[in-house]
């Protein structure tokens, strides 16, 4: 059987790359890993090796090459279809797939606003209003999907699912600029950065030595 080889952009700053690396990584999915410093004069140029996007993250199967975070989750659930990469009733099944594809293609504006840097603490940079926007949805989103669905446990839908995997830079951005959450939003938060796998990733992030200026503050 071919070794899964997973191609990211640093830790640090990568949040496309967070997302099926943390999903591989709490399904228990072995995979090699190919880490490239992003922004380097030669970092476009060592991507095309393995995708023709450009763009990280790259998962590899033999002669298959998926690229794109969502696409790479959605392969995976295709190749591992035992694994709960979604909730098992057709409602909650159908909202997490609703609100991947709205994470995946949405909240541009926080994006550009708190890119995502794992290593800082910046807890005095204040919204714009299009970027409260962003955060409102996404408070939104969390306590409906943990009151509705979350019974069985402290993330979205009780366990561990994709979503929380899409959704996990996001808690990353705001642990960084110190976003004031209400208590089930804040609680939600901290089961995302307790989980294993997503501690080995920031202990990663905090000792990488790369700095890429223009996410720095």
């Amino acid at each position: 059987m071919n070794t899964l080889t997973l191609v990211i952009g640093n830790k640090n700053y990568s949040s496309w790359s967070l997302r099926p690396w943390l999903a591989m990584k709490q399904m228990g999915i072995e995979f090699a890993e190919i880490s490239i410093s992003l922004y380097t004069p030669t970092a476009h140029e060592e991507i095309l090796k393995y995708s023709p996007s450009g763009k990280v993250p790259i998962l590899i199967d033999g002669e298959i090459t998926v690229w794109d975070s969502l696409a790479i989750c959605e392969y995976l659930s295709e190749k591992f279809p035992t694994l709960a990469w979604l909730p098992e009733d057709r409602i909650p099944r159908a909202v997490a797939r609703s609100i991947c594809a709205e994470m995946h293609s949405g909240f541009g504006n926080l994006r550009s606003y708190f890119p995502m840097n794992c290593r800082a603490k910046i807890g005095d940079r204040p919204m714009t209003p299009e970027v409260e926007s962003d955060v409102r949805r996404i408070v939104n989103i969390w306590c409906n999907c943990r009151q509705k669905f979350g019974s069985e446990g402290e993330l979205l839908f009780g366990k561990f699912r994709l979503a929380d995997a899409m959704f996990a830079p996001v808690v990353s951005r705001f642990h960084t600029y110190g976003v004031t959450l209400d208590p089930i939003c804040q609680t939600y938060c901290e089961a995302i950065l307790a989980l294993p796998a997503m501690q080995e990733w920031m202990t990663a992030a905090q000792n990488e030595v790369d700095i890429i200026k223009q996410y720095e503050f």
